[in-house]
């Protein structure tokens, strides 16, 4: 197993860091106080080709490996989770299922334009009674002579009113909960189709965040993504590789609270000396770093497996519960080191902890993931 990284993910890397050092960590707090999407750094983020990193080259994207993908969402959330979760979703859950599930017409239409950007994806799964129990969504899809007619109401939505195309999961058939879901690509200007009013969030602000609502939603039968019934297999492949991009995310949240709490303890001085010399502060730094290595670790084995072409459903949950709870613990250990600066706004470690929070929570809560992992560990009994 190699542990350094090629010299394509190294100039990855390299290349996202200076957009994040230069362009981004500039505007994080700014964004976080003002709650305002941050179109410009979406945009620019688009002309150095970091949208389409995973999509092949044929559909205009770069064809690079989950691993790339995942530095690009840790050197992103580093400095700003609002900008990396925006970037992680269009990528993964808001690109990826046209390109697993997609027919070569749908690749060719949508593709090229998620990947340079001129479109931006989301993707539309949960509801107000189905979050954990996905299966359970009420959404319905109702086919007619000119195509689809889809109602219902999504909630939690990432990119919501942003986003010019949506993955929306619907309810088709009347098989019992999974069995009746299909998957279907809605456009924004798609009659019908509205968003509530924005969700004020813990954390992540300058995300959009809330609800999709179709009303007698008619869509062209052409866009039904994968087979009917198939749409609850097209969303859980998604969650999958979308578990890379938050384990990715988690990671750079806590990564950048450690490299700030370090610098701090360098420079704070109590008690006549920094406080880096203290034993206490330095016992917790090093099991702080210690935690962010293994997290990112986890998630760059996921990814490697993912484009590997072997099961990884169990690598993507252990590192998603890994490296979400790392950053929860490390991002509050960050807070602690600063002492009362750290709960203050003038200072970013308390902004990490509130982003850090909702990575428990978002594609599948950590209680589901240990379901998940039990549920493979388990298999056969």
């Amino acid at each position: 197993m190699r542990f350094e990284l090629s010299d394509e993910q190294a100039m990855i890397r390299d290349a996202v860091r200076d957009f994040a050092q230069g362009a981004v960590a500039p505007r994080a707090d700014e964004i976080d106080r003002s709650n305002e999407f941050p179109a410009d750094l979406v945009r620019q983020a688009a002309q150095l080709d970091f949208m389409g990193i995973s999509i092949p080259e044929r559909y205009g994207g770069s064809g690079l490996d989950h691993i790339c993908f995942a530095i690009l969402v840790e050197e992103i959330a580093a400095v700003s989770g609002t900008l990396a979760v925006i970037l992680d979703v269009h990528t993964s859950v808001g690109s990826e299922p046209i390109l697993f599930f997609g027919t070569e017409d749908q690749k060719s239409r949508y593709l090229p334009k998620l990947a340079s950007g001129d479109m931006l994806g989301a993707f539309a799964l949960t509801e107000p009674d189905a979050g954990s129990d996905a299966a359970s969504l009420r959404s319905t899809a109702v086919r007619d002579a000119s195509g689809w007619v889809l109602n219902g109401t999504k909630t939690f939505i990432t990119n919501v009113g942003e986003a010019d195309v949506y993955i929306v999961m619907a309810r088709s058939t009347d098989a019992p909960r999974a069995g009746g879901i299909s998957a279907f690509i809605v456009e924004r200007d798609a009659p019908g189709l509205r968003y509530g009013e924005p969700m004020h969030k813990m954390g992540l602000h300058g995300s959009a965040t809330g609800e999709l609502i179709l009303e007698d939603v008619r869509l062209p039968g052409d866009a039904l993504l994968g087979g009917e019934g198939e749409g609850f297999r097209v969303a859980m492949k998604a969650l999958d590789s979308g578990r890379i991009g938050i384990s990715a995310q988690a990671v750079g949240l806590a990564r950048g609270a450690l490299d700030y709490a370090v610098a701090y303890a360098r420079e704070r001085k109590q008690f006549g000396q920094p406080i880096s010399r203290f034993e206490g502060i330095q016992f917790m730094v090093a099991d702080m770093a210690t935690a962010v290595d293994a997290a990112r670790l986890m998630t760059w084995e996921a990814a490697d497996a993912c484009d590997r072409g072997v099961p990884f459903t169990y690598l993507a949950s252990m590192a998603k519960l890994m490296a979400t709870d790392t950053a929860m613990q490390v991002t509050t250990d960050a807070v602690q080191i600063l002492g009362g600066y750290g709960y203050i706004k003038e200072f970013p470690v308390e902004r990490f902890m509130r982003d850090a929070k909702a990575t428990q929570i978002y594609e599948g809560t950590n209680q589901i993931q240990r379901i998940v992992i039990a549920r493979e560990l388990l298999r056969g009994d």
